[in-house]
C-alpha cells in the first residue's frame, strides 16, 4: 500500500473511483478503473488498492447488506468508503502519520468525496448515465480526470495536500453558513427574489443571493442549494473571485503546483487518460463541441461592465465570440438550467434559467439578463446598501470566550466562530474537540444504524491536556461542539457556560432544563 516516491506532491494519499459492475472478466480489470490518484503509479498498484477495497466492501456486506463499509482502520492506512451511486464507489486511502497533523476525522474525509461527487453530477450528470452513454468508460474518465484534479487543488500546501484534518473540527462541510438580517433587509430581499423569479416570463427561474460569502436567500431544494452554495464560495464569490486571479496568473507563470490542475499530471496514466481533452462534451445540455468542460478550473471567471460574471469554460456560442453561458443540472426537478451569476459589490445573485425555456440560447440569455438590470438593479442596490448596514464584518459571529460550531443537520444549515478565532486555540484543544468528534460521529453512525429514523439526544465533554474542555451536545437534529480554554477546572463551570450559550444564541435549544 506504500506510495510511489516520485508522487511527492501526494504523499500520504490515494483516491479512486471505480465500478464493481465492470471488469469482472480476466483480462478486463482496468476496465473498473474509472479515476485514481496519483495518475503515475503503475496499474498493478491501482489495481492492488481497488482489488483490496472489493474485497472489503464483499466482506462487510455479508455482515451489514444495507449499509456497507465506511471506514476500515489498518495498522499504517485507513481505508475511507463512500458509494456515491449504486455499485460506483469512491475510496481515499489516507497514510497515518506519526505526526498529529496527520490526524483524520473519517467523517470530514466521507464528505469530501460525497461533496466532489455532488459537484460533478451537477455539471455533468451521473457518473452512471455516462457510462451508459460510452460503455468503454473514455467519457466518465475523461471528464473525471481534470474535474477532480481541478478540485485537490485547492487543497494543496506546498507541494502536500492538506486534507481536512484535527484543525477543522470546528467546520461542517456540506452545509450552507447564513446571513443573519434584520426585518427591513428581509423584506427587501424577498422583493428582489421575487423579481428574480419572473425575469423569464412564464417560465419558473430559480435563485440564490449570497452576501460575501453568507447565504441571504435561495429558491432550490436543499440538495441543490448545498450544491450551488459551494461553487459559488469556490469560484463565484468576490472572494474567490480575487485569489482565482491570483491563483491562474501562478499556475501560468509555471507553478510547481502545477501538478494538481493541468495536463502534465493528467497524462501520465497511460491510455485512459489520452482522451482526457479530447472526448465529446456530455454534459446535460452539452453543446456537441469536442472539448472537455473543466467546470472547476481556476481563475476563468471575470466580472463583465454590466456586472454579469462571464467565463469561457464553456467555450463560445456557435457563430459568435460570445462564451457560451455555463448550464448545470438539478437534482430535484432533473432540468437543466442557465447559470447566470450576477454581482454588485459583495453581494453575488445567481439566477438559474431552464434551458427548454430559451429557444435562441444565447441571444435569449442576453435578453432575460437585460430584463433583470431594466427590473432589478434599484432592488439590488437597496439589498446591497442594506446588508452592508448591518453587516458586522469578518467576525460577526465572533462570541468572546468561546470557540463553537453550530449544525442544524434537518436544514443543512452551520455557524461557527470565525476562522482568525479558532486559529487562536492550542494544538491541544483542537486535538480534543476532534477526537470528540471522531466518538460522536461513531454513536450518531450506530444509532442511525440500530435505530432508522430515531434521533438520539447525546452530550460528551472532555478534558484536554491544557485544561481547555471540548464538548458536544446533539438534540433534535441539532449539533454544537465547542471549546472553553478559559473555564475553571470544574465541569459544572464548563457546562453552566455552555448553557449560557445555549440560551442566548440558540434559543435553549441545547439547555438541559
Amino acid at each position: 500500500m506504500g506510495l510511489a516516491s516520485a508522487s511527492t506532491a501526494t504523499d500520504g494519499m490515494q483516491l479512486c473511483i471505480f465500478d464493481l459492475r465492470r471488469g469482472q472478466n480476466e483480462g478486463q480489470e482496468l476496465d473498473k478503473i474509472l479515476f485514481f490518484f496519483p495518475a503515475d503509479l503503475p496499474f498493478s498498484t491501482q489495481l492492488s488498492v481497488i482489488g483490496l477495497s472489493e474485497g472489503l466492501i464483499t466482506f462487510t456486506r455479508i455482515f451489514s447488506p444495507e449499509a456497507a463499509c465506511e471506514v476500515i482502520e489498518a495498522e499504517r492506512h485507513s481505508h475511507v468508503f463512500y458509494e456515491a451511486e449504486t455499485d460506483i464507489w469512491m475510496v481515499m486511502v489516507v497514510e497515518k502519520g506519526k505526526d498529529s497533523d496527520a490526524m483524520w476525522r473519517i467523517d470530514a474525509l466521507r464528505k469530501v468525496l460525497k461533496e466532489v461527487h455532488s459537484l460533478f453530477v451537477m455539471f455533468y450528470g451521473s457518473i452512471r448515465a455516462m457510462l451508459e452513454k460510452d460503455p468503454s468508460g473514455g467519457l466518465i474518465r475523461s471528464h473525471l480526470y481534470p474535474f477532480i484534479m481541478d478540485y485537490l487543488s485547492d487543497f494543496p500546501v506546498g507541494k502536500k495536500l492538506q486534507l481536512p484534518s484535527f484543525r477543522d473540527c470546528l467546520k461542517e462541510r456540506g452545509t450552507v453558513q447564513m446571513l443573519t438580517m434584520g426585518r427591513e433587509a428581509a423584506i427587501e430581499v424577498q422583493s428582489l427574489v421575487s423579481v428574480l423569479d419572473s425575469c423569464a416570463g412564464n417560465s419558473s427561474c430559480y435563485s440564490m443571493i449570497l452576501f460575501h460569502d453568507l447565504l441571504v436567500s435561495t429558491t432550490l431544494s436543499p440538495d441543490d442549494t448545498i450544491n450551488l452554495f459551494t461553487y459559488a464560495v469556490l469560484r463565484l464569490s468576490p472572494n474567490a473571485l480575487s485569489s482565482g486571479v491570483n491563483s491562474w496568473s501562478y499556475i501560468r507563470r509555471g507553478s510547481t503546483s502545477s501538478h494538481f490542475v493541468s495536463g502534465s499530471a493528467l497524462t501520465q496514466s497511460g491510455p485512459v487518460s489520452e482522451q482526457i481533452y479530447h472526448s465529446s462534451d456530455t454534459s446535460p445540455v452539452g453543446n456537441n463541441i469536442n472539448r472537455v468542460t473543466r467546470a472547476l478550473q481556476h481563475g476563468k471567471w471575470y466580472k463583465g461592465k454590466d456586472g454579469f460574471l462571464v467565463t469561457d469554460i464553456w467555450g463560445v456560442d456557435v457563430g459568435s465570440l460570445v462564451c457560451a453561458t455555463p448550464t448545470v443540472w438539478l437534482q430535484q426537478t432533473e432540468e437543466a438550467m442557465y447559470l447566470c451569476p450576477y454581482q454588485f459589490k459583495s453581494l453575488t445573485l445567481i439566477l438559474l434559467i431552464p434551458v427548454s425555456s430559451i429557444l435562441n440560447g444565447g441571444q435569449g440569455v442576453a435578453l432575460v439578463k437585460q430584463q433583470l438590470l431594466e427590473n432589478a438593479s434599484l432592488k439590488i442596490l437597496k439589498v446591497e446598501e442594506k446588508l452592508s448596514k448591518g453587516w458586522g464584518g469578518e467576525n460577526a459571529y465572533h462570541v468572546s470566550g468561546y470557540r463553537y460550531l453550530l449544525v442544524d443537520g434537518d436544514r443543512n444549515i452551520s455557524r461557527a466562530s470565525p476562522p482568525g478565532k479558532v486559529t487562536t486555540l492550542a494544538k491541544e484543544s483542537l486535538l480534543a474537540l476532534s477526537k470528540l468528534r471522531d466518538e460522536v460521529d461513531l454513536e450518531k453512525s450506530r444509532a442511525k444504524r440500530d435505530n432508522a429514523g430515531c434521533e438520539k439526544d447525546l452530550e460528551v465533554s472532555i478534558r484536554a491536556k491544557n485544561n481547555a474542555w471540548a464538548i458536544a451536545r446533539i438534540t433534535g437534529g441539532k449539533e454544537l461542539y465547542m471549546v472553553l480554554e478559559k473555564a475553571s477546572e470544574t465541569l459544572l463551570y464548563a457546562s453552566d457556560a455552555v448553557e449560557k450559550f445555549s440560551n442566548r444564541y440558540c434559543n435553549g435549544a441545547f439547555s438541559l432544563d
